[in-house]
């Protein structure tokens, strides 16, 4: 990477890493929480499923997502501990059902039995205990450390930064065809498949930029995607 890809990049992780971006994006319903002064417990649901939901345009869901915390009442902790869920076969986003959303309040009831938070789990944890997936060593898990961004980051701008015992070192790129293909064309992967291996390599090229705080990169390529890289055209 170039000392001027290195600069570009800068450039748009400070210009992107601002709530103004994120108004209508998942993370808005678990910072909203946090306004609020809810429980951590509160805002790790409201991460949970504000990150399930996270596939489609952005405009669905934020409205899905507010119809699942409007049956919550808003109170995302009472109601999963309440064992008391709205089960049916309908869907509330996508193909995501009620009464899939019911399994994973199931599951966080168990874990919050012997547990205060979520943060002691690792991405392959939350993807077979919270979200009841089969263990897959290759994911990429982009919704998983997506989620772990907005718990551990703590810079006070986007991310909530309310998982003190985790290192932002350790957290890897949130990987989905996009922000593959944005990697890609700026020359920080060159695996092929989209999976945990090319997420790592994205991450360690954030790293040459941010060793401590690698996952600032991701608003760089969130700032690649909203200019299309006209900038890093003009620029490079």
């Amino acid at each position: 990477m170039t000392g001027q890809q290195k600069d570009i990049l800068r450039q748009w992780a400070d210009r992107y890493n601002d709530p103004r971006w994120f108004e209508e994006d998942p993370i808005a319903f678990p910072r909203e929480f946090a306004r609020r002064g809810s429980s951590l417990r509160d805002i790790e649901i409201a991460a949970v499923f504000a990150a399930h939901f996270a596939w489609g345009r952005r405009s669905m869901i934020v409205r899905d997502c507010t119809r699942l915390f409007d049956e919550m009442e808003w109170r995302p902790a009472d109601y999963v501990l309440s064992g008391e869920w709205r089960s049916d076969p309908v869907s509330i986003h996508r193909t995501v059902k009620w009464c899939d959303v019911a399994q994973i309040c199931s599951r966080l009831r168990d874990w919050y039995s012997a547990n205060e938070s979520l943060e002691p789990l690792n991405a392959s944890q939350i993807r077979t205990l919270i979200y009841g997936q089969k263990d897959d060593p290759t994911a990429a898990n982009k919704k998983i450390n997506m989620m772990r961004r907005w718990m551990v980051r703590r810079d006070g701008k986007v991310d909530l930064g309310l998982w003190h015992s985790s290192d932002p070192r350790e957290l890897i790129v949130p990987l989905d065809v996009h922000v593959y293909r944005q990697a890609s064309e700026l020359g920080l992967v060159t695996r092929r498949s989209k999976d945990l291996g090319a997420a790592i390599q994205i991450t360690d090229s954030f790293r040459e930029v941010w060793p401590d705080d690698p996952l600032l990169g991701d608003f760089a390529l969130f700032g690649y995607g909203v200019t299309g890289g006209k900038e890093c055209q003009d620029s490079i």
